[in-house]
C-alpha cells in the first residue's frame, strides 16, 4: 500500500519560528491539535508523523506524512566554491558522475541534498561520517513524473528530487510513496489558529 508525503515551501522570514510555524500549519491539515517538540539530538517531532524541515537564508521547506522515515533537504542555486565539499564527502563513484555533469553546481547540489535528506530520515547525525554514504545518482524528471530513486544499502527509502526555480530540494522517504503533495507558498505562513 502507498502512502502521500505532503511538501510546502515558504518564503524564509525573519522569525527563528518561521519553519515551526509552517511545519505546524501543514501538520494540523494531517492531524489533529499537532504539538511539536524536539529529541535531544533537535529534529522536529509531531506524534502521528514523520516530519523534517529545512531552511534557508531564503526558503524554507517542510515535510510530512504519516509513514516514516523522512528528510527533506533544500539549497539555494547560488554560486559557491563546493570542490572541498565533494572532494571530502562524495564517493569516487558520485565525483565522476559530478565531473562529467554540464552544470556542476546543479549537479553538486542533486548529491549534497540526497545526502542530507537521506541523513535525516535515517535519524543519522551529519557528523560521524554519515555523509559519505552513498546516495542514488540523480534522474531527471519527466513530463508526468518524478523519478525516486532507491538509496543504496537502504531498500525500503528512495530520494526525490522535487522541481524548484532557483533551489534544488531532495525528499528522502519510503520506497511505498506513491504521491507528493507540493505546495509552494510565496506568501508568509502564519500559525495554525
Amino acid at each position: 500500500m502507498g502512502s502521500s508525503v505532503h511538501v510546502r515551501v515558504a518564503p524564509a522570514e525573519a522569525s527563528p519560528r518561521a519553519a515551526h510555524d509552517l511545519l505546524l500549519n501543514l501538520a494540523s491539515t494531517l492531524v489533529d491539535d499537532p504539538v511539536l517538540t524536539h529529541d535531544d539530538a533537535g529534529r522536529p517531532h509531531i506524534p502521528g508523523l514523520a516530519v523534517s524541515l529545512t531552511r534557508t537564508p531564503h526558503r524554507i521547506a517542510v515535510a510530512a506524512t504519516y509513514d516514516g522515515p523522512l528528510g527533506i533537504d533544500l539549497e539555494e542555486l547560488e554560486p559557491r566554491d563546493f570542490t572541498a565539499l565533494a572532494n571530502r564527502w562524495f564517493t569516487p563513484q558520485e565525483l565522476t558522475w559530478l565531473n562529467h555533469q554540464p552544470d556542476p553546481l546543479s549537479a553538486f547540489l542533486h548529491l549534497w541534498t540526497a545526502k542530507e535528506s537521506t541523513t535525516k530520515a535515517l535519524a543519522r547525525p551529519l557528523h560521524q561520517a554519515a555523509l559519505t554514504r552513498p546516495v542514488p545518482l540523480p534522474q531527471p524528471p519527466t513530463p508526468t513524473t518524478l523519478p525516486a530513486t532507491r538509496v543504496p544499502n537502504h531498500n525500503n527509502l528512495a530520494v526525490i528530487h522535487i522541481p524548484l526555480t532557483g533551489a534544488v530540494l531532495a525528499l528522502t522517504a519510503r520506497t511505498q510513496t506513491t504521491e507528493v503533495v507540493f505546495q509552494d507558498h510565496h506568501f508568509a505562513v502564519h500559525p495554525a489558529a
